[in-house]
């Protein structure tokens, strides 16, 4: 039987086992999904690193902690995780988010650093899914159904995360005039982005390697140090990589837009318009959702369909 720590199980009782629920991080991703519905009661969950492994590239922490926080600790020994820093945000709040980092291209998307999570369940029970070690083939992978849901399936208080090395040398470089699909040939590319103008590159590795990276670059035209990426528009758009690299702001309803090649995610001025979601899709989120939370009180209001 597992046993969990006192700060995992402060959590729980403070969730309780009755009457509406949510969890609030940073605020920084709070009204995605729909608001939370009036009347819903507010907890935090616990913050700080429980165990971190450098040798075995995993750490156990708390979801109410910072991502900032948590990467100024790995860095360290040389990691990170692939979880998104933005200001404020936190563990949890990136996970049940969904959103991946903007060096998704290098890092891999968010529900892949998960490998193991603690969370409360509607009936007020700590449940544990997932493994803690990092190659894992038995059962379900029920801990990444828990990513992207908005806390709507369980409340997380604890993880268990992949980490990654920080690269040797990391440097963004800018484009002018470029088509993103000439810098295919960077092999430590982390991230690109582009505005249909200019091409973002993040390089992320061995300096050896990322100066041969550089040279290429440089033979495509000019090509100049940047302090980082350039500022993002606020609202997200999902679509294929495909779209994302053919992006044409939708005859203006995007307005100016930063796309991530590769990825198929695009940072617009105005919010995605809605589109209809298969009804198998609906009839199987449905089926989840009664059976995780049958009552109805995990942040009700929320609906991870309504995600862009």
């Amino acid at each position: 039987m597992t046993e969990f720590d006192e700060a995992l199980t402060a959590f729980a009782a403070e969730v309780g086992t009755d009457g509406p629920v949510c969890v609030r991080g940073g605020g920084t991703r709070w009204s995605l999904g729909g608001e939370v519905a009036p009347g819903t009661r507010e907890v935090q969950a616990p913050e700080g690193i429980v165990a971190f492994e450098p040798a075995e590239m995993t750490v156990r922490v708390r979801a109410g902690t910072p991502v900032a926080g948590l990467h100024e600790e790995l860095a360290g020994d040389g990691q990170r995780t692939a979880l998104p820093e933005r200001a404020g945000g936190t563990v949890g709040g990136a996970l049940m988010a969904g959103e991946s980092s903007i060096a998704c291209l290098g890092l891999g998307p968010v529900r892949d650093v998960l490998l193991q999570a603690r969370y409360v369940c509607a009936d007020g029970r700590i449940a544990s899914a997932g493994a803690g070690t990092v190659k894992n083939v038995s059962g379900f992978d029920l801990c990444r159904l828990l990513v992207g849901s908005l806390g709507t399936l369980g409340l997380v208080g604890e993880v268990l995360l992949r980490t990654f090395p920080v690269g040797e040398t990391e440097r963004w470089v800018r484009l002018a005039g470029t088509d993103p699909g000439a810098v295919r040939s960077c092999y430590t590319a982390a991230s690109v982005l582009w505005d249909s103008t200019d091409v973002w590159i993040l390089l992320s590795g061995y300096a050896v390697d990322v100066d041969d990276d550089l040279s290429r670059l440089a033979a495509l035209g000019a090509c100049e140090d940047v302090d980082g990426p350039p500022e993002l528009p606020p609202h997200r758009w999902a679509c294929t990589p495909a779209e994302a690299a053919a992006f044409d702001a939708r005859n203006g309803a995007a307005g100016p837009f930063v796309a991530e090649i590769g990825v198929g995610v695009v940072h617009a001025s105005q919010p995605q318009p809605f589109r209809p979601v298969e009804s198998g899709v609906v009839e199987l989120n449905r089926r989840f959702k009664e059976r995780f939370d049958p009552t109805g009180r995990l942040n009700p209001g929320r609906d991870p369909l309504r995600k862009p």
